[in-house]
């Protein structure tokens, strides 16, 4: 079946014959016109003298001389406007941040009304009473308020609240003010499209432009606006004009069908005529199959369609395809999800979704923090994001520098002065703006060497360039209309830039007639394709459920004929309806799941269909495939060749030393052993947005150590009271060391971050608790050892290979004290404090002397204490932790599950078995026939950055008795 525009043609050459160069062919927009000179060509098969081609906007704009004004002029020329008004009713002027939220809506109103000829006075004096009346009577019912509007001019009752009352003035305001804006563009010969629409439909300018054409013929127009309308009733009363409709007779002779509404409008209330004539019922006899496709997502959509594409063999057909998008945010996924073929893309690439808007977005970031900040500073990730992004083309070596400084230092807040750039194209891009009038020109001045940048290495792209080059339009639109105003802050300049340049976009430009055509459902009017591909056809996206912002309320524009949210269905409609008049293959898709942005339903258009017509709708639900990783041999690094020569270079040879947290990483992961202490794999320097449990640690060590420092080394006993008159100090001490830790220049804990302000607060209540326990627990105390992590090393005979060999451990010694009890009993204890989850209770001691022990904390403070007790000659320490969360009511000493204390026989008997314990897991360290390999029952904490390395770890299974 021919097209909708072969069938023009074949008209044109029936009534015109081979002579078109004074006729006009004029459509919505552009993208017909290269169809149909196609189909001219193949209708006629030989040359011929071409018509002359326009869209309806460049045909009307025939009719004047001025220039067109763009709409941010048009905004600037309105907020001037506006200000003089309100000088004259004796109020204030109105900065532009306030009157930038309504300036859009008003703008919009008055096109919108220029369009349809409506009596600006009229319309707004009647939103003044109406809005009047129900600010008054709020309290009456509906019926009442009715009532009352009959008979307004016979009340006045006063009582509106401040912004009902700004926004009555507003109504009166608004068609002075739109009379104002008229004559400002005609005072500098300037013009919208709007007001050549009124001022054509009104006679103010001349039809004259259209004397040079015999005809004119408009094709595929569907909703007109009043003022098209007008015109058009009058061109064809003139025998001017042809009207070539595309419709057909199962939506257009149906009253109940929306997608016939304006046509039926055009042809039965206007009277023009379809050129064409009468139009048939194509889809009522068509009982063709539709696919409908179910996607589990909405990106998921394009990947379906991918294997669709593939399965219909597009890349060798010689049939014309299409990809609509009912839902335009899919067009980046559908680029990286297209097979390699040609394509043409109508509905361009949008700027906020290149890397450009990334480096623009991320600049006007970090200055609206910035600008109204006493301390210039910047959360870390924004550093990471500018470091990351290809067109600032940071060296590695300064990267790698910039994170590290960050990661050690754990800013979350990074100080702009401590920012330094010198390799990037954008050195300066976090210096601070020295007034509120560089804000344009710095970021021209990024474009810029954005621009250069790519210009050197290769020749830039071309979609780049055009993004490039109109956002530099706007920039420089904006700045004309900044110039006039005399301060502007930097926090609207930016927000009004950002929503100036996000509509920007670049078409990609291919063959029209060839390959694959992508594009919006508006953009596909008049258009027609033997396969299409509507990607989005959700309920909620076809039709919208939205309409543009207006300060006309719904009554108003219904009363007034102007556009409602139902004329948006119908259009909508229209636009999917007419691609079952001539498509022989349709696909359809959308996103059955539901979620925050979908109903997980097909539009309510193929539910009617499948109601009403004939096709036969083959439904698909797209399978969410179950993917098994492939299957990797568990990791496993034998004892031999280099690993051995390491391991015995390292630590028997070269007696490097093996502390009490080596020892528990190797029971609880040996492969975690391996990385750590063998291969020396060591953990990348990262900043965690989440509290750092080992940062916090460290400042309880260094204030506990920095309070009992004194009392080292005293021969006498101290009461334990004086513990408590260190409290107050605490606050003061743990100031500095988060200072010390986070290399901070602070006074006071208002100058730390929020995470900091709670770490300080914890650190408080625990160092707090240990205080007033040893308070409240002991008569007085001596402090024997204090945070010492070098003096305490031993060697140690171990069995390799059946000869011994020595190994040298050490331990790190938080506290070793002695301490009198209420009964006068002295004990001597070593303490180590804990921050995290560690427990104090155990259940069995053949569960603490395993592998993946159940008590980390045990196993070490003995290791502790061992040492201790080896270099000292010392004997009798009981291990004792501090574990600030359960230390009250669980106290501090080492208990099991039946209530058996670590203390007197039982701890004696206890480190007995751990010295044999110590070395037979030392030897299985050094034993060559054990490798290592990960624990499976061991638990792994998230952020462990060795995670990876054990997920293929297999469990063995038990031998049988």
């Amino acid at each position: 079946m021919n097209s909708f525009l072969a069938l023009v043609a074949q008209d044109i050459k029936q009534r015109f014959g081979s002579n078109l160069s004074d006729i006009a062919i004029v459509f919505n927009n552009k993208r017909p016109i290269t169809y149909l000179k196609k189909h001219l060509a193949d209708t006629y098969g030989h040359a011929i003298w071409s018509p002359q081609f326009y869209t309806i906007q460049e045909f009307f704009a025939l009719s004047s001389d001025a220039e067109q004004v763009s709409p941010l002029t048009q905004f600037f020329y309105l907020y001037e406007l506006h200000n003089e008004l309100l000088a004259q009713e004796g109020h204030k002027p109105e900065t532009l941040e306030e009157f930038y939220p309504i300036a859009e809506i008003i703008l919009s109103d008055f096109s919108q009304l220029d369009y349809d000829l409506v009596n600006i006075d009229h319309i707004y004096m009647e939103l003044y009473d109406t809005s009047k009346i129900d600010i008054e009577f709020q309290h009456l019912t509906k019926e009442q308020q009715d009532f009352i509007k009959q008979f307004w001019q016979s009340f006045s009752i006063s009582g509106h609240t401040g912004i009902q009352e700004r926004f009555l003035k507003l109504w009166k305001r608004l068609p002075v003010l739109y009379r104002l804006f008229k004559q400002k563009l005609a005072a500098h010969n300037q013009t919208n499209f709007p007001t050549i629409y009124r001022q054509l439909a009104n006679g103010e300018l001349s039809t004259a432009f259209t004397a040079p054409f015999k005809q004119i013929l408009f094709v595929g127009f569907n909703a007109l606006n009043n003022a098209e309308a007008k015109l058009f009733k009058q061109w064809q009363d003139e025998g001017k004009a042809l009207f070539y409709f595309d419709a057909d007779a199962y939506y257009l002779e149906d009253t109940q069908q929306e997608a016939g509404l304006f046509i039926r409008r055009n042809i039965f209330q206007t009277g023009l005529q379809n050129a064409l004539g009468d139009v048939p019922n194509i889809i009522g006899n068509r009982s063709d199959a539709i696919h409908l496709y179910a996607s589990t997502g909405k990106v998921s959509q394009t990947k379906l369609l991918h294997d669709v594409l593939i399965k219909n063999n597009i890349l060798c057909s010689c049939k014309s395809h299409a990809i609509l998008l009912a839902d335009e945010s899919l067009l980046v996924p559908l680029l990286q999800s297209l097979p390699d073929t040609k394509v043409n893309i109508t509905t361009g690439f949008p700027l906020t979704q290149s890397p450009i808007f990334g480096i623009l977005d991320l600049w006007m970031k970090v200055h609206e923090q910035i600008s109204h900040l006493r301390k210039k500073k910047i959360p870390f990730q924004d550093v990471e994001t500018f470091l990351n992004n290809p067109l600032t083309k940071t060296s590695s070596q300064e990267k790698t520098e910039l994170q590290t400084f960050i990661a050690q230092k754990q800013l979350f807040d990074i100080d702009i002065q401590d920012i330094h750039i010198r390799t990037s194209v954008l050195p300066h891009f976090f210096r601070p703006l020295a007034s509120s009038k560089d804000v344009i020109p710095t970021l021209a001045h990024i474009l810029q060497n954005v621009l250069e940048s790519l210009a050197q290495d290769t020749q830039i792209k071309q979609i780049d360039a055009n993004l490039l080059i109109e956002t530099q339009k706007v920039l420089n639109q904006l700045q004309l209309g900044f110039d006039k105003i005399p301060q502007l802050s930097i926090l609207f300049q930016i927000g009004l830039i950002r929503k100036a340049i996000a509509p920007i976009n670049s078409a990609i430009e291919g063959d029209p007639l060839d390959g694959i055509q992508i594009m919006g459902l508006l953009e596909s009017r008049c258009l027609n394709f033997d396969n299409v591909y509507i990607l989005g056809v959700n309920e909620g996206i076809l039709p919208k459920i939205s309409s543009a912002a207006t300060f006309l309320p719904n009554t108003l524009r219904r009363a007034y004929g102007l556009p409602i949210l139902e004329n948006q269905d119908a259009l909508s409609a229209y636009l999917f309806y007419r691609h079952l008049q001539y498509s022989t293959g349709i696909h359809l898709f959308y996103n059955s799941i539901v979620d925050e942005s979908s109903t997980g339903e097909e539009s309510r258009f193929i539910r009617q269909l499948e109601f009403e017509s004939n096709f036969n709708f083959l439904k698909q639900q797209q399978q969410q495939p179950i993917l098994f990783p492939p299957k990797e041999e568990e990791l496993i690094v034998p004892k031999t060749g280099k690993v051995w020569d390491y391991m015995r270079a390292k630590y028997i040879d070269g007696q490097a030393k093996i502390s009490a947290t080596a020892l528990t990483t190797y029971l609880q992961s040996p492969l975690q052993f391996f990385f750590k202490h063998v291969a020396e794999i060591k953990e990348p320097p990262r900043i965690s947005q989440e509290f750092e449990m080992n940062l916090l640690g460290t400042v309880i060590h260094n204030v506990m150590e920095e309070i009992l420092k004194p009392y080292k080394g005293l021969e006498d006993f101290t009461p334990t009271s004086v513990l408590l008159d260190k409290i107050p100090e605490i606050d003061g001490l743990i100031l500095a060391e988060i200072a010390e830790q986070y290399s901070l220049d602070c006074k006071e804990i208002n100058d730390l971050s929020s995470l900091q302000r709670i770490m300080h607060k914890i650190a408080r209540e625990y160092l707090k608790m240990y205080l007033e326990y040893d308070a409240s627990n002991f008569q007085s105390f001596r402090i024997i050892e204090l945070e010492n992590d070098q003096d305490y090393v031993i060697s140690l005979p171990i069995q390799i290979n059946g000869q011994v060999e020595h190994v040298n451990i050490y331990g790190i010694i938080d506290r070793v004290d002695q301490v009198v009890t209420d009964l006068g009993e002295i004990k001597t204890r070593i303490v180590d404090y804990k921050t995290g989850a560690d427990a104090v209770k155990f259940t069995s001691m053949d569960k603490v002397f395993a592998a993946n022990t159940e008590n980390k904390a045990l196993v070490q403070t003995l290791f502790y204490a061992f040492v201790f007790e080896q270099k000292t000659g010392i004997r009798n320490l009981e291990p004792n932790l501090y574990v600030a969360r359960k230390m009250r009511e669980e106290g501090t000493l080492f208990y099991g599950s039946r209530g058996a204390l670590m203390e007197g026989d039982f701890l004696a008997q206890q480190k007995e078995e751990f010295v044999g314990f110590l070395i037979s897991t030392l030897e299985e360290i050094f034993n060559p026939d054990i490798p290592f390999k990960h624990n499976p029952d061991a638990h792994i904490y998230e952020s462990d950055p060795y995670t990876l390395f054990y997920r293929n770890a297999i469990k063995e299974e038990e031998e049988s008795e």
